[in-house]
């Protein structure tokens, strides 16, 4: 264990000891709890498991991420398969779900059943936490690319399996994905939360961490356009589109973007109460918004617009 967390450290990776406990934990099929005991207890490795576990090592000290080595990703109370082709859940995604989470569990405490929109699910993350903490959610899941999408799959079905919880999976274009009214099969001004981390990362911002720059793949970091909103901005269409009057719209963004995504949504026109909110280290991380209600909104414009004619 000291080997494997000096030659970690070696290489740059931040969290080498506990790095180095999963790895081992991985390569013996244990807990990292029971790695820790027998490291307390001294004991002799079976040599598959010593080949196994150095292997392992090497590849991370290469910053292969742990999560491709492991095979799976936490994030919130679930564990998610994922690998290469497929973003890695981050924490600080985990209070963009919560977001989500308690507004779907406000609306279906007040009306029975409560409708989900993850857009750019990627591996699924945010839906699936949804659908398994919120029973009465109705959600829905869309990623385009084909390798997350095989991804959210899997995982779709793996937590169906141990939970019970349901997520309507869609392969599409997530500005033009569940378009139509609920008669014609679409989910447009049916919505009560549409939530999502689209690709944000500006074109010159490559990411530091080679496990990200390396691995996570091109088409989940980079939003295009040269402020990296050009992605949000679409998926924030599909937001007002999709949303009933009074639903919630949340979305990931970069700490540095929080005055520009506020910016977007309410250049909508659609939207009232926008606000950034922050992630668990205090960092501007989410940018939170309702669905106006049309009409009034219409209102309260011509109203203005009548204060500032007359004399």
């Amino acid at each position: 264990m000291r080997w494997a967390a000096a030659t970690l450290a070696e290489s740059g990776v931040t969290s080498s000891r506990a790095d180095a406990e999963i790895l081992l934990g991985h390569a013996l099929a244990v807990s990292t709890g029971e790695v820790r005991r027998l490291v307390v207890l001294d004991r002799p490795l079976p040599d598959d498991a010593v080949r196994v576990f150095a292997d392992l090592v090497a590849r991370r000290a290469d910053r292969v991420p742990l999560q491709h080595l492991t095979g799976s990703a936490p994030f919130r109370h679930l564990e998610l398969a994922v690998g290469p082709g497929v973003f890695v859940p981050r924490p600080e995604t985990e209070q963009v779900a919560q977001v989500a989470v308690d507004e779907a569990a406000v609306v279906v405490a007040r009306e029975g059943r409560a409708v989900v929109v993850d857009l750019c699910t990627g591996s699924g993350a945010i839906a699936l936490a949804v659908a398994s903490e919120v029973p009465g959610a109705e959600v829905h899941a869309v990623e385009l690319d084909a390798d997350a999408h095989a991804w959210a799959a899997r995982n779709v079905a793996a937590v169906r399996e141990v939970t019970g919880a349901v997520v309507q999976l869609v392969r599409g274009d997530a500005r033009r994905a569940l378009a139509g009214t609920p008669a014609a099969g679409g989910l447009d001004g049916a919505c009560d939360v549409v939530v999502s981390n689209p690709p944000y990362v500006p074109p010159d911002a490559v990411p530091r961490d080679p496990e990200v720059a390396e691995h996570d793949p091109a088409v989940a970091l980079y939003g295009l356009g040269a402020d990296g909103l050009e992605v949000p901005r679409g998926v924030t269409a599909a937001a007002v589109r999709l949303l009933r009057p009074g639903g919630v719209y949340v979305m990931e963004h970069a700490e540095v973007q929080a005055a520009a995504a506020r910016a977007m949504v309410e250049a909508t026109g659609a939207f009232v109460d926008v606000r950034t909110l922050t992630d668990l280290t205090g960092r501007d991380r989410m940018v939170v918004a309702r669905r106006a209600d049309t009409l009034a909104a219409r209102g309260a414009e011509r109203a203005d617009e009548r204060g500032r004619l007359d004399p």
